[in-house]
């Protein structure tokens, strides 16, 4: 498969797995990608408000706000957000539902480039509706779960399979937010820890602030040599 993951460049993939269940061999084909959880443990995880839960569905991320810590990439019981390890500025990158889209009233890229319509948008009530009516339809073609119903508190993106999903890879979770469980594991940190890290992590948001200011100025300053050559 190519990619072979995630990174800070391939926000969705599709996944290939060849395997037998009940008897058949199936052929499944898995879109991956951020699943924009109801309580997103990395927006929870998040010391500065970078990522956020948005009305409309999308956990979003503004990279003014982040200082580097990574905290997010722990939280999240996917591993989705990626970070730009080979950048002298780096950020963290994942999908964002196509949000500068969804609100333009536009659908999200990936679902309007589908030409067998396996990916639909809606309210997600109506399409867990739109889902039971499938499986009850179809109970030889879809095993009967709705992945994302309730791991981790809910997801907004909603799977159907013919086979189990721990086959097709995917973690076997609860149906407490892992929101509940960050809460719990920074409640139970030492103060001290927790100040350090903060400390360290303006450190290292100063530091590059400081190193992007002066790459540009250097760029400003390489710009007004050529123009006063040009003159």
């Amino acid at each position: 498969e190519n990619p072979p993951q995630l990174s800070a460049i391939t926000f969705t993939r599709i996944k290939f797995n060849e395997l037998q269940h009940k008897g058949k061999l199936h052929w499944v084909f898995t879109k991956v990608q951020c699943m924009h959880c109801q309580y997103p443990g990395c927006a929870e995880a998040c010391l500065v408000g970078a990522l956020l839960k948005s009305e409309e569905g999308p956990v979003v991320y503004d990279e003014k706000k982040c200082i580097g810590c990574r905290y997010c990439m722990v939280a999240c019981p996917f591993s989705v957000p990626t970070f730009e390890w080979d950048e002298p500025l780096p950020w963290i990158r994942k999908c964002n539902f196509c949000f500068d889209r969804l609100s333009a009233g536009m659908e999200p890229a990936c679902v309007k480039a589908c030409p067998t319509d396996a990916l639909i948008i809606g309210e997600r009530d109506d399409l867990l509706a739109e889902a039971r009516e499938r499986i009850a339809n179809s109970p030889d073609k879809y095993i009967d779960h709705i992945y994302g119903e309730n791991e981790a508190g809910g997801t907004c993106w909603l799977y159907l399979s013919p086979v189990p999903f721990d086959e097709l890879g995917f973690p076997s979770l609860s149906s407490t937010p892992v929101t509940v469980n960050t809460e719990r594991a920074i409640g139970a940190v030492p103060p001290v820890v927790v100040t350090v890290a903060a400390l360290m992590s303006a450190v290292y948001w100063i530091a590059r602030r400081k190193k992007k200011l002066e790459q540009e100025n250097h760029n400003q300053h390489n710009n007004g040599t050529k123009e006063k050559v040009t003159e």
